[in-house]
């Protein structure tokens, strides 16, 4: 969390833009954990802004599903079922399917070029062990599949369903052995995107993402929360909590 604003509260519009950055950046950072209480005086104080302007904020996070506001007990961070996660990731396969077959009609053969490297990095990650390069690069590759789509509501949908699940993606990056198994996954849909074959790529997101929701059910609700506390103050489990998006 941001160092409260020197010179007093800000309101306004101002105000409510970095209470609303500061707290989505917290939240997917695993600062804050799911179920956690979001005590609207102390953010406030520590945000150096208004309560109007931080319960503007919360709104936010409301209506993009990671705040969800309880009766007669405020805010906290929305916990994500496992049964959700499914849902929401069968949400994202029909986007990104879109995403990966209107790539394959538009890449250029520099764009091929970029993403094909890139499926050596993401090779050479896995070879070196390297968890946190591979999601890095695993982030990149859904960004450019969706910057060479040309799709920009998709890509806006998929990035508030990729929000939601913060939670699930951390437990996904610690489960051992998952980045050899999605590696052959992004390998076949770099591969189809590249080539553009629109039904290969449609193809190789759905088998891909299907082995996702395969895996999120293995993994079930079995991870344990952070402890409450706003920042996380656990060096390790930041560490990583970083590791996000690595399906």
């Amino acid at each position: 969390m941001p160092r409260p604003t020197p010179g007093g509260p800000q309101a306004g519009e101002p105000a409510r833009t970095h209470a609303l950055a500061a707290l989505r950046q917290a939240i997917l950072s695993g600062d804050v954990a799911p179920g956690q209480r979001l005590v609207e005086e102390e953010l406030a104080a520590m945000l150096g802004v208004t309560r109007q302007s931080l319960r503007a904020a919360l709104l936010d996070l409301t209506a993009d599903g990671l705040v969800e506001r309880i009766p007669n007990r405020g805010a906290r961070v929305r916990v994500v079922s496992t049964a959700e996660a499914v849902a929401i990731t069968e949400c994202r396969m029909a986007l990104e399917a879109l995403c990966a077959v209107k790539a394959a009609e538009r890449i250029t053969d520099e764009e091929a070029v970029g993403l094909r490297e890139l499926g050596e990095q993401l090779k050479r990650a896995v070879a070196d062990g390297n968890p946190l390069k591979y999601s890095e690069l695993n982030r990149e590759l859904h960004r450019r599949v969706g910057a060479i789509s040309g799709q920009a509501t998709a890509v806006g949908l998929l990035d508030r369903l990729h929000a939601q699940l913060v939670r699930h993606q951390f437990q996904l990056a610690q489960r051992p052995g998952r980045p050899s198994q999605s590696l052959p996954e992004h390998l076949a849909i770099i591969d189809a995107v590249a080539g553009r074959r629109p039904d290969d790529a449609d193809e190789a997101v759905r088998r891909h993402l299907n082995s996702v929701i395969k895996t999120l059910r293995a993994v079930g609700d079995g991870m344990p929360p952070a402890a409450p506390g706003i920042p996380e103050t656990n060096p390790n489990r930041r560490s990583a909590r970083s590791v996000i998006n690595s399906d």
